[in-house]
């Protein structure tokens, strides 16, 4: 045999060698990632949410980690994180080690966000890996007693005589109830001022207190105070009528037809993040979510379970990408 033939000869070998040692190693990652699953969580979690406390992400964010701590050996944590319209608490997930330990709960704003800055420090599709999208919710459109409107129709009549003069307040630019408010400036063509809190906690306070004419605000921050008479509720955002307002109607049925906006809340971790750690921390959230009592805490507030899996929510994601892309162009909506 020549020198050629042996060289010849002996790459098959090297070649099948190499393809071994990739196999091997990608075994063991496997298995690696395996074991970590079993294991996790190894120590406390921590729910990132970014806006201060009190407001319906809040809600979300802290039933759900209460849920999860009775079950698992280490607790869960809520970190509010306001501050940069969520981008703050999102970017600092997203940087986060892919482990599992570090989650954001999110919203409208991570995709309403793509529109509205032109750079982000983060990626809402490359940096996250979906978990799943916890809920929807409706936003009530809720006024202060001394706006003399007492349905949607008669608040858009008077918001055309007194143009510019009605403000509403929101948890901030491109949060969910910025962006009802911006969808029924533009649908009913009225001139209302938007005037953006750090929260949905003080955009409630400063309503109660008369500086702000009206609010989309979340169920759990607004329905309290319209059943003690200190706000008004003239509509809620989505399509249909919410069980925990079954009085209140829909902005559409109550004067401006084809409106619906909705509010949600999902989970989602810092890409890079191991499937099997995903897949064992979705089926554990899908379990807290369609538990008794939480299913009970959600519905009293008008919040619908929704539990998707990982590819639902990037699915959804997508779609709500496009969505708030048309709103912001349609609405003119910019950043100052």
């Amino acid at each position: 045999m020549t020198a050629n033939q042996r060289k010849n000869a002996s790459m098959p070998t090297v070649a099948t060698g190499i393809v071994l040692a990739a196999a091997a190693s990608a075994l063991l990652m496997s298995v690696n990632a395996t074991v970590q699953a079993q294991d996790y969580p190894t120590r406390p979690v921590r729910f990132v949410v970014p806006y201060v406390p009190g407001g319906g992400v809040d809600f979300v964010g802290r039933t759900l980690a209460q849920k999860l701590s009775e079950s698992w050996a280490h607790s869960v944590i809520v970190d509010n994180r306001p501050g940069g319209g969520t981008n703050i608490g999102s970017e600092l997930v997203a940087r986060s080690a892919p482990d599992g330990h570090t989650l954001l709960i999110g919203g409208v704003p991570n995709t309403a966000n793509v529109a509205l800055y032109k750079k982000l420090s983060y990626d809402v599709v490359k940096d996250f890996v979906p978990v799943s999208q916890l809920d929807t919710a409706p936003n009530v459109l809720a006024v202060h007693p001394s706006v003399p409107a007492k349905s949607v129709r008669e608040l858009i009549a008077l918001a055309k005589a007194r143009r510019g003069a009605l403000t509403y307040a929101s948890a901030g630019i491109g949060s969910s109830n910025h962006l009802s408010g911006e969808l029924f400036r533009t649908m009913a063509g009225v001139d209302i001022v938007h005037v953006p809190y750090k929260g949905g906690g003080a955009a409630v306070t400063d309503l109660l207190g008369g500086q702000v004419s009206m609010y989309f605000g979340t169920t759990p921050s607004t329905m309290p105070h319209v059943r003690t008479g200190k706000l008004r509720a003239l509509g809620v955002t989505t399509a249909k009528r919410t069980p925990a307002a079954p009085d209140v109607p829909t902005i559409a049925e109550s004067g401006l037809p084809g409106y619906e906006q909705s509010a949600w809340h999902g989970l989602l971790a810092p890409a890079g993040t191991p499937e099997a750690i995903i897949t064992k921390l979705h089926a554990e959230v899908v379990r807290a979510l369609r538990s008794k009592d939480v299913a009970e805490r959600f519905a009293v507030q008008g919040i619908d379970v929704i539990g998707s899996s990982p590819a639902e929510f990037a699915a959804f994601i997508k779609q709500d990408l496009a969505k708030y892309e048309k709103l912001v162009k349609t609405a003119n909506i910019r950043i100052d």
